[in-house]
């Protein structure tokens, strides 16, 4: 179940396939999907099984058609590495669907621009300026805003440890919403988490067994 949340006067929905929904766009932001990974560690040599992807677009496509979505932003690291053949299938993926893509280049996106125009995907360099917000891939330093714009990004895979009464721990991916910015977990399946320490007033949304609960 999502989660909806109101932030820089803005309506979100926070939903538990690791993604936002923007009502009042009618926009699906999704950040750090690292498609092309398994393909990358095939090509080193590690038998890696590229299934994980085929469910990410599974559960992307299945997120674009419940929604009314009329653009797809990615929040960078859509494509993990160098150009292999899951970009094609990429590429086909994003034909089946009629709405505006878009992708704010991140550090593992590295590819030529015929490829991203293959996917029908504009492409933003720094980031991109939408209504209250700025949406870009990689959280910004305190000393690093110079407007009043609200981010929101990627980058960080952020998570959260969590302990039960009988000693078990878990690791889950979450949303940290913060300050000034709020960074979005990995879409993608096949990535690490990176634990969060939320100060006072942060506020952190895990994700656990498809609902997204508020622990902070």
């Amino acid at each position: 179940m999502h989660h909806r949340l109101r932030i820089a006067d803005t309506e979100l929905l926070l939903l538990p396939e690791r993604a936002i929904y923007w009502p009042e766009q009618r926009a699906l932001l999704v950040a750090d999907l690292h498609l092309g990974k398994s393909g990358h560690f095939q090509k080193h040599g590690i038998p890696i099984s590229g299934e994980v992807h085929f469910r990410d677009l599974d559960v992307l496509g299945t997120l674009l058609q419940t929604h009314s979505v009329e653009r797809l932003i990615f929040l960078g690291d859509l494509f993990h590495s160098s150009y292999n053949q899951e970009w094609e299938i990429f590429a086909d993926f994003m034909a089946e669907f009629d709405c505006r893509k878009e992708l704010i280049v991140g550090n593992h996106d590295r590819l030529i621009a015929k490829h991203y125009h293959s996917a029908g995907l504009e492409v933003y360099r720094d980031s991109l300026r939408l209504g209250a917000f700025e949406l870009r891939h990689e959280p910004l330093a305190d000393d690093e805003f110079v407007h009043d714009a609200y981010v929101l990004c990627g980058h960080i895979h952020p998570g959260v440890r969590l302990q039960g009464a009988g000693k078990q721990r878990l690791r889950l991916p979450c949303f940290h919403f913060m300050e000034r910015q709020a960074v979005l977990p990995a879409f993608g399946q096949f990535t690490g988490l990176a634990i969060c320490y939320p100060e006072e007033n942060d506020k952190v949304f895990v994700i656990a067994e498809g609902e997204v609960i508020e622990i902070s």
